[in-house]
């Protein structure tokens, strides 16, 4: 015994890509992602091997300002500028189906609905759903990812080992 975890000596690469996908499949099962986060995986090769981390993370910086704005504009007592919600939630539609993050963009379609209708309850309770959709997926995909560098490190060791 070395102490070390199995991947660092490259021995648990395959164990790490079955927890991905078994990660994903769960994803997928819950409605969190759907096929168009593979068509991003599709997009990945050699030249740039966290290309969907890093359009991810983007998602991410993104939505967190989305997020800002939404609630700020919620948090204004005489709120009436449904019209400006409805421009950062089509924003964020976009963006969450642009990444496959399905149940955040189907809460979006819900909030655009109730900003549709002017109803201030509906909205609110619709930004608190959202905040925890993309909590989750955010807290999943960080998740996947850190699973992922393992299965590189991993790989990356074993490679070196085998030369």
């Amino acid at each position: 015994k070395t102490g070390l975890p199995l991947w660092l000596l490259g021995l648990g690469v395959d164990r790490l890509r079955a927890d991905m996908s078994r990660l994903l499949a769960l994803l997928f099962h819950q409605g969190v992602l759907d096929e168009q986060f593979l068509q991003l995986q599709q997009l990945q090769d050699e030249s740039c091997p966290n290309f969907v981390s890093k359009v991810v993370n983007i998602y991410f910086h993104e939505s967190e300002k989305l997020l800002r704005n939404l609630r700020g504009l919620l948090s204004d007592g005489e709120f009436s500028d449904y019209k400006k919600m409805g421009i950062h939630l089509n924003q964020f539609m976009g963006s969450s189906s642009s990444i496959g993050a399905k149940r955040v963009r189907n809460v979006c379609v819900a909030f655009r609905a109730a900003s549709e209708q002017n109803n201030r309850a509906g909205c609110l309770r619709a930004l608190e759903l959202l905040e925890h959709e993309y909590c989750y997926l955010k807290n999943k995909l960080h998740e996947f990812f850190q699973i992922e560098q393992q299965r590189v490190l991993a790989a990356g060791v074993r490679y070196r080992i085998q030369n």
